[in-house]
């Protein structure tokens, strides 16, 4: 039985939006008319022979990579700690604003509540590190089951879609790896709440709707700390990005509570819920079975990796131009596309307008944090389930939890295979074949490095 031997401090803070604010991840603008629910600051604290580090989550589409970078070093200046101690996590809820994105459709309700937030990330590290008790750590691993789909699926005609429709007659399987797990981590206190965390990845776009929410991460928290007395919950999501909540064979009830969306998506407010209660239930199964796990040292690391643009040919810039030109002008209707084939072509299209004059590489950072046996390492954008299952089979760890949309905001790092097999992933990541591998062996590297 390990004894209580590192410090540990949890705080959350309400950043719920005003109306009128952008609500981002489709590619129409839709403006905030009403709140479901709260969106939160998530922070925990972990401190152990002085080194001290912030795990923050917070409910957002996203953050601008620049916006990460400056919010950390706005919390280093204010609470003393090393910019790469500071791992700030946003959970990709599609119902909630984007900080830090200038575009066309930027509004002055989206600067302001930006800069609230950026306060509100460095209040949420002070108020952690002032509630730091002494603690020991357990963890456990449970599973999430039929809640989380491949997306991307092989027709009868040869092709890949993303979301091709419930019941679609012509899916013929899906494509990709799936991965249920979900790793739960326990941090119980001397004289305070205990603290859970959990690790899970699945794409937090259940909702739809112009109406803010944290979707399905909010509801686990929520559900989790209502059933088990004393606790406080704080969500990560892991690798999501070839993984959905959309069932495309359902059966019974499957459907219940949802309904159609503009992109042949089945979303809604009570599937959310469900998803939310299968995940703290999942958190309930193995939390007063956790083991506990001395605490030898705190330790966090950040490495630059280069990777290649996923450069256009220039013949392909004369369709790309029209059709981003067309999108831009509002007017998607004149384009031969439909549903999910529509944001496929658009978000191609955008991506070859986007990198025509290069560049030919992108630096990227990863961030890992240690807590003795355990390990974080955050992806700056949407890894595929491939890349957190490679993580995760780092040697020597007791457990490796993968973060996506950390201290960064890149896009899509679909696996090699899926660039010749194509859909919206690849066909609109910024990174030529192979990015997702170049992750892996990196990631590994460095929690390698962690290791000695």
């Amino acid at each position: 039985m390990s004894t209580f031997d590192i410090k540990v401090g949890f705080s959350r803070i309400a950043i719920t939006p005003p109306i009128g604010v952008n609500l981002r991840g489709y590619f129409h603008q839709r403006l905030n008319e009403a709140n479901l629910d709260d969106l939160e600051i998530n922070t925990v604290a972990v401190e152990k022979d002085g080194v001290t580090v912030a795990l923050i989550s917070i409910d957002s589409e996203a953050a601008d990579t620049t916006y990460y970078e400056a919010a950390r070093e706005y919390a280093s200046k204010a609470t003393g700690l090393d910019k790469k101690a500071i791992f700030i996590h946003t959970t990709h809820t599609h119902v909630a604003p984007c900080f830090g994105r200038e575009d066309a459709l930027t509004n002055d309700i989206d600067r302001e509540y930006d800069s609230f937030v950026m306060k509100k990330i460095s209040d949420s590290i002070v108020f952690a590190m002032a509630d730091l008790k002494p603690a020991r750590m357990g963890i456990g691993v449970s599973k999430a089951e039929r809640i989380g789909f491949n997306r991307r699926y092989l027709m009868k005609d040869g092709t890949t879609k993303t979301n091709p429709g419930v019941n679609n007659p012509d899916i013929v399987k899906s494509i990709g790896l799936l991965d249920e797990r979900v790793n739960v981590i326990r941090f119980e206190r001397e004289c305070g709440d205990n603290i859970v965390i959990g690790n899970y990845g699945n794409h937090p776009d259940v909702i739809g709707s112009n109406k803010s929410s944290a979707d399905w991460p909010g509801f686990t928290r929520r559900i989790f700390e209502k059933a088990v007395d004393n606790t406080k919950c704080i969500f990560f999501n892991g690798a999501q990005g070839d993984i959905n909540h959309v069932n495309v064979k359902p059966v019974g009830g499957d459907l219940n509570g949802m309904f159609n969306d503009f992109d042949d998506v089945t979303r809604g407010y009570a599937h959310s819920r469900h998803m939310g209660n299968v995940v703290a239930g999942a958190l309930m199964s193995v939390y007063e079975k956790v083991e506990f796990l001395p605490v030898d040292k705190i330790q966090f690391v950040e490495e630059i990796i280069s990777v290649a643009s996923n450069m256009p040919t220039p013949d392909e810039m004369e369709e790309a131009r029209y059709i981003f030109k067309l999108h831009q002008e509002n007017r998607d209707g004149e384009l031969p596309y439909k549903g999910m084939m529509l944001t496929t072509m658009v978000a191609d299209a955008g991506r070859k307008v986007r990198l025509e004059n290069g560049p030919a590489f992108f630096p990227m950072n990863l961030t890992a944090i240690k807590i003795g046996d355990v390990a974080f390492i955050g992806i700056p954008g949407e890894p595929f389930t491939g890349i957190g299952l490679g993580l995760k089979e780092a040697a020597g760890w007791k457990m490796v939890c993968p973060t996506c949309l950390t201290n960064g905001s890149r896009g899509y790092f679909p696996m090699k295979d899926s660039y010749d097999e194509g859909g919206y992933e690849a066909r609109s990541s910024n990174y030529k074949a192979g990015v997702a591998e170049t992750i892996i062996s990196e990631g590994v590297k460095i929690l390698d490095g962690l290791r000695k």
